[in-house]
């Protein structure tokens, strides 16, 4: 999600509540002056001793006013998606109230005007600016009416007047303040929601990166208690239970090295195993806080995969090395070939000789097509995968195969079982590896004197996994052998380089999928191809708990 969408959908998320709070305040404070409302109508002796002029207005005006203000309460919560509205005509109700308590109350014509100025400044952190202008104008239109009808020609005419119009200057200021105020809270709010959000997702990133780690990670505190473990230290421990939380009990010699080291501040380097079955590891420690030896981090390196890196960098140089080799021997080997061939066109051979120039010519063709596997392998291009329905390409496949090469009595057909798969895979690569495939199928998988009989079946595996299957029935791989057909130059062949399979496997581990042989009940064999899902492009995951 970007960074502009997220604050707008938490500013969404924080204004209901808000304008919740907002309006129970303002149907609370209602409901406190209808009832101040009514006890100064009806007091048994009014401020002052002055009576009211008309005790049945004013007992019309505050009753209903206290049945709007507790009908109000009540439909708080079904309001608020109707705010604006809702608040617009409260409002005009309560200026209409107040200026008729005014005329009704005329002695507290102070109190009721200051507390109109909270109903207006409650409504304007809801309303619009405009909105919110025009009922405060509202407001003070109404208290100067009020105070050139009710003291016409007396001499308190001027002071109302002017007392009414300091009051509407009020109203707009402090409406225009609230109405400000109240942006900047819900942008402090929709701008606080935003940082817990992110600091709750860098969190969760976080303790992903350390729970998924090669590296094993414990937290440890000087009681000797494991306080935190991530996937890899929980493996390089024997799987204990959780439970199990004493590192003195749980792993003896890493305690022990954590004592010597806490105690010395020497490091044992030395690589040790934790528990059976597991690989060897060397242990580092760091404190959480300097000079604190409340808590301590433990990382449990592994040694296999630090061979393993090693390994593959050996196996990188190595590539380069014999790709540099395959390139220079193509010259003197197109010169052997060549000098074959002339002495093929002599006449003055004997069958002998020929046989022997024959066997040159084969050998040849043999070790050119190591050489051009090894730099096919060196120079192997990154797969650039595409959405592919494997029932249609695996028939495109099927056809241009046939174009291209003559079966004879050989058949090869494409069977799609069940719904098409869709399967994200580089579709050059994908043609070299089932092309492969196919070519030793038709040459390898046939029973003596019969045609062979291949087919490339396009299936859905469990969970949606596409599968792309080529089968034939032929003899089969015996067990010993199956288990080294991928290895490099392994080969039962006469004439055959052994690097076939090997690189179908390395193209197939390039689009994220993996080959296999399967044997076949009844006799042939299968290999087959495990793709990605194209809806894996996505990006969804799965975070599984430690």
């Amino acid at each position: 999600m970007s960074s502009t969408v997220l604050p707008q959908l938490n500013a969404q998320r924080a204004v209901p509540a808000a304008i919740r709070h907002e309006l129970l305040f303002l149907n609370v404070f209602r409901l406190v002056q209808a009832l101040v409302y009514i006890g100064l109508a009806f007091a048994p002796m009014q401020i002052g001793g002055v009576p009211l002029a008309s005790p049945q207005f004013a007992l019309l005006v505050t009753l209903p006013y206290l049945l709007f203000a507790i009908a109000a309460q009540a439909l708080t919560g079904r309001s608020v998606p109707y705010a604006k509205v809702v608040v617009s005509i409260w409002l005009a109700v309560d200026i209409a109230a107040a200026v008729l308590a005014l005329s009704a109350i005329d002695y507290a014509r102070i109190g009721i005007a200051m507390m109109l100025a909270v109903n207006l400044s409650v409504g304007a952190l809801i309303l619009p600016l405009r909105l919110s202008s025009f009922f405060a104008a509202l407001a003070t239109l109404g208290l100067l009416g009020h105070a050139l009808l009710a003291t016409p020609g007396s001499g308190h005419g001027d002071r109302d007047l002017l007392e009414s119009a300091l009051f509407g200057l009020a109203y707009f200021a402090i409406t225009t303040l609230c109405h400000v105020l109240g942006r900047q809270l819900r942008a402090s709010e929709a701008l606080a929601e935003q940082r817990s959000t992110d600091l709750a997702n860098l969190s969760q990133v976080n303790e992903l990166i350390i729970r998924r780690m090669k590296t094993g990670v414990l937290l440890v505190d000087d009681a000797n208690r494991i306080h935190q473990i991530n996937e890899s230290a929980w493996m390089l421990l024997g799987n204990p239970s959780a439970d199990q939380r004493d590192l003195g009990r749980l792993a003896p010699e890493l305690s022990r090295r954590l004592y010597h080291w806490m105690t010395s501040g020497k490091l044992d380097e030395t690589a040790t195993q934790l528990a059976d079955g597991v690989p060897e590891v060397v242990p580092r420690f760091s404190r959480l806080a300097p000079n604190d030896d409340s808590l301590v981090l433990i990382f449990l390196d592994d040694t296999s995969l630090v061979s393993r890196r090693a390994e593959e960098l050996t196996l990188s140089s190595l590539g380069r090395l014999s790709a540099s080799i395959a390139h220079e021997i193509r010259n003197p080997l197109a010169a052997i070939r060549y000098s074959a061939q002339l002495l093929a066109e002599s006449e003055k051979m004997d069958a002998a000789d020929q046989r022997m120039v024959e066997i040159i010519n084969n050998h040849c063709v043999r070790l050119n097509e190591i050489i051009e596997n090894i730099l096919q392998l060196s120079r192997r291009e990154r797969s650039r995968p595409e959405t592919l329905d494997l029932g249609r390409w695996a028939q495109g496949f099927v056809d241009e195969y046939k174009l291209g090469n003559d079966l004879g009595n050989d058949t090869l057909q494409a069977v799609v079982s069940g719904t098409p798969p869709v399967a994200l895979a580089d579709p050059q690569q994908l043609q070299q590896v089932v092309w492969n495939l196919v070519q030793n199928a038709l040459r390898y998988g046939r029973l003596p004197g019969e045609p062979a009989r291949v087919m490339v079946l396009a299936r859905s595996g469990e969970h949606g996994v596409p599968i792309l299957e080529v089968v034939d029935r032929g003899p089969g791989i015996a067990p010993k052998v199956a288990a080294q057909i991928f290895e490099p130059f392994y080969t039962t062949h006469e004439y055959g380089t052994g690097l076939g399979l090997y690189l179908a496997r390395q193209m197939a581990e390039a689009n994220q999928a993996s080959l296999e042989y399967v044997r076949v009940a009844g006799g042939g064999s299968c290999f087959r191809l495990l793709l990605t899902p194209s809806q894996m492009i996505r990006g969804s995951g799965e975070m599984a708990s430690a």
